[in-house]
């Protein structure tokens, strides 16, 4: 795996440049008010945001970095530049992600690091997207189709030739 790779797939993982000794953590005094603070975010980690779950899918957090590549009016040949985007959901059905700018394109090519450099694509439809307080975008995507696992997620005209026609 390469670093970039490495530190993509574990955001949390220090620099190649700066390694942490095994004990670090463990040697630092926790505070008794970051300890409380902590434990209250992680607590509202875990709880709904609203009643009853509405979907039919379960959700699983997904806070990692996912591409997205734009297809074309054609609804299956990429066009565009990649775009990375911060995970936020996963389930069977679809994703949803926060991104700084609005997207152009309902249906795009998203690929997700599994690590080794290999890459699990779909064909994705972004049915739902809305402005967060904090001047982030968040997106629902729908899963249309499983993609060829292992090619890279770039605009290549090759992979346009992988991707089959999904009609609703």
């Amino acid at each position: 795996m390469t670093d970039a790779a490495h530190l993509e797939s574990d955001p949390m993982c220090p620099t190649m440049n700066e390694p942490y000794p095994a004990d670090f953590f463990s040697r630092m005094p926790v505070d008794a008010d970051i300890r409380a603070y902590v434990s209250e975010l992680l607590l509202t980690t875990r709880q709904p945001a609203c009643g009853a779950e509405r979907r039919r899918d379960r959700r699983y957090p997904y806070p990692r970095l996912v591409r997205l590549t734009p297809v074309g009016p054609d609804g299956h040949t990429p066009c565009g530049a990649v775009i990375v985007v911060a995970g936020k959901t996963l389930s069977e059905g679809g994703c949803s992600f926060y991104h700084p700018e609005p997207l152009s394109h309902r249906r795009m090519i998203a690929a997700f690091l599994v690590g080794g450099g290999r890459w699990k694509r779909f064909l994705i439809e972004l049915p739902w997207c809305r402005f967060t307080t904090e001047g982030w975008y968040e997106s629902g995507a729908r899963f249309l189709q499983a993609l060829p696992a292992e090619q890279p997620p770039t605009a290549d005209a090759e992979m346009g030739n992988q991707v089959e026609r999904h009609e609703p």
